[in-house]
């Protein structure tokens, strides 16, 4: 039977970024996929005003999910880089609205564990995306998503992917989806172009002439970038055998129940 796949993300490019591999594989598996974008990534880019970078950046992401297979890609708006200033009661009322909607097998998020995370919007969408997949089967939390026809849902895996391998405790093989993955990931074409740009300013800063390092590298950030995710996928595959893989700290069950389960 096939699944339903919820990712919930905090930026149009990071359900390709950190778990598109995956989600290629569910996809061609027969699986529906459903991308949740919590904010508009109207701060990504050092040189496009914030009104065209929201537009683009949309078009980008609706593109994205059409080069993955993905069924849907829904857009809740909020402004990048403050969603501290969003009651969290009100996001997460957002989010479990979505899971009862939708009713996940599997829900996607970055781990709320992760203890490095660094960008407020990742830390944020991961605590309480974990809150609201965590609660949403309870009649009494929000009762009027009864009254609108949404029953309460309990999701059975939780996939949490994190950049700490450590942590990991499920690793996908994406030996076979990479090219997916890229393909995806691509049609993020402002932010490619923005993270190279990144990076350059930063060896600006830092006294260092990237360019005469990487030769012509950097003149190409679609292949900067492909360089950059298989270097990546090849470090998280070898923790599990595989040629590339993506790292995820996997939950399901209450333990009582996960020690009952052959």
């Amino acid at each position: 039977m096939a699944k339903t796949i919820l990712a919930i993300i905090p930026h149009p490019d990071d359900a390709e970024f950190y778990a598109g591999g995956t989600l290629a594989r569910f996809i061609k598996d027969g699986d529906r996929v459903i991308i949740l974008t919590t904010t508009d990534g109207a701060k990504g880019s050092f040189e496009l005003c914030a009104d065209e970078l929201i537009r683009l950046r949309k078009t980008e992401a609706i593109n994205a999910a059409m080069r993955l297979g993905a069924e849907k890609v829904l857009f809740l708006g909020y402004t990048d880089l403050e969603l501290d200033r969003v009651p969290v009661h009100e996001l997460r009322e957002k989010y479990v609205r979505s899971i009862r909607e939708y009713k996940p097998d599997i829900l996607i998020a970055e781990d709320y564990l992760y203890a490095e995370e660094t960008h407020p919007d990742h830390r944020i969408v991961a605590r309480v995306a974990s809150e609201a997949v965590t609660f949403a089967n309870l009649p009494l939390l929000h009762p009027e998503h009864i009254r609108d026809g949404l029953s309460p849902h309990f999701t059975p895996e939780k996939y949490f992917y994190t950049e700490d391998l450590e942590a990991a405790n499920y690793f996908v093989d994406i030996s076979d989806t990479f090219e997916e993955k890229m393909a995806a990931l691509c049609e993020h074409k402002s932010q490619i172009i923005f993270l190279v740009e990144d990076i350059l300013h930063q060896a600006k800063a830092a006294g260092v002439d990237l360019k005469a390092a990487t030769g012509e590298l950097l003149n190409d950030p679609k292949e900067a970038m492909r360089l950059a995710m298989q270097m990546k996928a090849g470090e998280v595959g070898a923790k599990a055998g595989y040629a590339m893989g993506e790292a995820f700290r996997r939950a399901r069950f209450h333990p009582l129940i996960e020690g009952l389960i052959t």
